[in-house]
């Protein structure tokens, strides 16, 4: 679950997380994936998402798709990609409540400005969230079934309010003003997406791509947050890029993990666990530590830009409050 680091752009600050990027540990040799997406788009009315038929999906995209329904029932048969949130197998205490907020709100797992180069432990940022409500739009390339917008849909709806619910924040699924796109799009769908950051302005497009044709193949889904530093760090902008070659496991670990980074817990730590927000994908959805550290960071007394020192007293406090040990 690589991520970039913060990048300031225009006054901008951009962070990208990618996820699933360890897979390739599985115990039979699978094949190598084809060439990851290159390019960026989309095709769209004001923000309601709308896609005409194109040509027959490419071998290379049906290749991949095999090789991402070979990848997850290998992950599974190992008992990966859990769904059950935790248990007594994966207890958490206050400690680690307050060391995990700790790596994955306020440090970078990759330098500044250099791709996926890898940054030291002491690589510190401010913290960053959402302030005003975020409307998440759902969009589709033109490759993608209608049978998987019609289960997607739902599931994303789900999820978007159980959030909402979490962080008493305005978050919802939108499809007008949206401010975090979503889109499911496949190698066949470059144009698409290029379409849709289009309209995202030039800051935007331009920087995703960049990052896009650097992204190795073993990426399966990733997101970009802006943020403003003249604005207290403050997320002003998310998009997130879920591969449509995905079976329905991976696809929604991708929709559970892209959707919370977006909201600012953006970083990973090989520590977490039970948590998404780890590289060793033992979980596939949100889970009851990670539900702690969405409240945590929605707590008002966590304000956007603050710094770890300055954070740190009010981290403690709040994980006090919020500990339920799970053991």
């Amino acid at each position: 679950m690589k991520r970039l680091g913060r990048y300031v752009i225009f006054g901008t600050v951009l962070v990208i997380h990618s996820a699933m990027s360890g897979c390739t540990s599985a115990p039979t040799p699978l094949p190598a994936a084809p060439e990851g997406i290159e390019t960026l788009g989309e095709k769209q009315g004001e923000n309601q998402f709308e896609v005409t038929p194109t040509a027959p999906i490419s071998k290379a995209s049906r290749d991949l798709a095999a090789y991402y329904a070979r990848l997850e029932t290998s992950l599974t048969a190992r008992g990966l990609l859990r769904t059950d949130g935790g248990g007594i197998d994966t207890p958490f205490d206050i400690d680690d409540i307050q060391t995990n907020f700790t790596r994955i709100a306020f440090f970078d797992e990759f330098k500044y400005g250099q791709g996926f180069v890898a940054a030291d432990d002491t690589a510190q940022g401010l913290l960053s969230k959402w302030t005003r409500p975020v409307r998440i739009g759902l969009s589709f390339g033109s490759s993608v079934p209608e049978t998987v917008k019609t289960q997607d849909t739902p599931l994303v709806q789900s999820y978007v309010e159980r959030l909402a619910r979490l962080t008493r924040h305005p978050i919802s699924l939108s499809t007008r003003n949206v401010n975090f796109d979503v889109m499911l799009a496949g190698l066949d769908d470059a144009r698409d997406i290029d379409q849709l950051l289009a309209k995202r302005g030039s800051v935007i497009r331009n920087e995703t791509q960049r990052i896009l044709k650097q992204m190795p193949k073993d990426v399966h889904c990733l997101v970009f947050s802006f943020s403003d530093p003249q604005q207290n760090n403050q997320i002003t902008y998310a998009f997130a890029l879920i591969r449509a070659e995905h079976p329905d496991l991976m696809r929604t670990s991708c929709y559970h993990e892209e959707i919370a980074q977006g909201l600012g817990l953006s970083n990973d730590s090989p520590r977490a666990r039970p948590s998404i927000f780890n590289d060793d994908e033992e979980f596939a959805t949100l889970t009851t530590h990670d539900q702690v550290l969405l409240q945590m960071l929605y707590d008002p007394r966590l304000k956007s830009g603050m710094s770890l020192d300055t954070a740190t007293p009010w981290i403690i406090e709040i994980a006090t409050e919020l500990n339920q040990p799970n053991s």
